[in-house]
């Protein structure tokens, strides 16, 4: 991916390639200048470096493993907690002073369950959804009629859509899971499983992969699709909303001849506090107030109030009025916004229908949400912290008492005492909740 240097001033620097999905030299050590010439040799090492790190089998002999581990029997199917792969019985004794476990055909349907998850921030931290937040996802969208389910990056939710076709207690689904982290497709056969960057939207195993994803993206006999993505959090978000994009873009044109129409329908999950870089990529999605958690992550946790609220939201071009948030988890409908939110949230503000959003009711309408100005004297000249009339109060407020007389006495004005300073996500969670009545 191309990056550029900037200097403090903000003045552009040089141009530079570096990995897409890894942020630290120890995980990727890829660097290179745009305007370098490339020597032969450099190519040839660069190649070397690519084939050390690719999976250990090819996606033809990843298909054939799959096809046999089917048909074994359960005492001669075993996995290897230190390769973090399947064992055929031929590979039993190789892996003799490994840590190998027996499997189970359940345990084969919970792949996020035994793969141990990889936890390196900078390059592919996985956290794995709950069960409550898995569940209220696939009870959403199949309420909604979706019956194909494009997942990237949730392989928990690939596996809930497994399970529920084979208790065949509901209508069945199609899903395909497009992930990079390969260890995957040990489970899945290659209709339900692509290895997939999805900060450069490329697929590892080329073409085969490409015309995997065209199959599925096209809808026929009344399939109707949508995308459900959970990229890492450390992730830059115009790399990931230029992906799904394209993606939107593939399905568009599989639908159309032409290629008009909406955009592909999806649900993006991430952080509230990035709601102004995604709404800036991707304008028409909207924030939804449920609350998705994770299991193996020490902070995004579900809860009502206090640290342990998890700040994870759905970011979604499906009409919020439509997806229904759990009344037992503390959501109900605001028949102004025309949407489900927190119950916390009341309308100290007002709809404004100029500006298509709530705001305080004397705020200057007609603006964009970002650009009201001071929030001290209203002026849309200037920020608060440059606000003069805010300088000015403080000023007249530490003026001593001229009529006292005496120059020795201090005069400072009654100063209660300073309230503890909120935590930046306290300031944010706060902000959201106006923002949202």
């Amino acid at each position: 991916m191309l990056f550029e240097k900037v200097s403090k001033g903000g003045e552009k620097g040089r141009r530079f390639y570096a990995c897409s999905a890894c942020r630290d030299r120890k995980d990727c050590h890829f660097f290179q200048w745009e305007d370098d010439k490339v020597s032969e040799a450099r190519l040839l090492a660069r190649e070397a470096e690519n084939q050390s790190k690719r999976p250990p089998l090819t996606q033809q002999e990843r298909i054939k493993r799959f096809k046999k581990l089917g048909s074994l029997r359960l005492d001669e199917k075993k996995f290897c907690q230190d390769c973090q792969m399947l064992l055929l019985p031929a590979e039993h004794e190789a892996h003799s002073s490994h840590r190998s476990v027996g499997v189970s055909s359940a345990q084969l349907r919970r792949p996020s369950v035994l793969l141990r998850p990889l936890l390196n921030k900078k390059s592919n931290a996985q956290y794995l959804f709950t069960d409550r937040s898995a569940h209220f996802l696939l009870d959403s969208l199949a309420a909604l009629g979706y019956n194909k389910v494009l997942c990237v990056g949730t392989p928990r939710l690939q596996e809930l859509i497994t399970l529920r076709n084979l208790e065949g207690k509901h209508e069945p689904m199609k899903s395909l899971l497009l992930d990079i982290d390969f260890r995957y497709a040990q489970f899945y056969s290659q209709d339900e499983f692509c290895h997939y960057n999805m900060f450069n939207h490329h697929f590892f195993d080329g073409k085969a992969s490409s015309a995997v994803l065209q199959a599925f993206l096209t809808e026929s006999e009344g399939g109707k699709l949508v995308m459900v993505a959970d990229p890492p959090f450390g992730g830059l978000v115009k790399p990931l909303a230029n992906s799904f994009s394209l993606l939107s873009q593939t399905w568009r044109k599989l639908q159309s001849s032409d290629g008009s129409g909406a955009d592909m329908p999806m649900m993006w999950i991430f952080p509230y506090f990035f709601e102004p870089r995604i709404l800036e990529c991707l304008p028409s999605l909207t924030m939804l107030d449920y609350q998705v958690d994770y299991d193996n992550h020490p902070l995004y946790k579900h809860g009502k109030t206090g640290r342990k609220q998890s700040p994870v939201r759905i970011f979604t071009n499906i009409s919020p009025k439509d997806i229904v948030l759990p009344k037992d988890e503390g959501y109900r409908f605001c028949s102004v916004c025309q949407r489900f939110v927190l119950s916390l949230n009341k309308h100290s503000w007002r709809h404004c229908a100029p500006c298509g959003r709530c705001a305080l009711p004397d705020h200057p309408c007609g603006l964009s949400e970002g650009t009201e100005g001071c929030f001290n004297c209203g002026s849309l000249k200037h920020k608060r912290k440059a606000c003069s009339v805010q300088d000015s109060q403080r000023t007249r407020s530490n003026r001593p008492n001229a009529k006292s007389g005496s120059k020795n006495v201090s005069h400072r004005p009654n100063q209660k005492p300073k309230a503890k300073r909120k935590s930046g996500a306290a300031r944010r969670a706060k902000k959201l909740a106006a923002q949202s009545e």
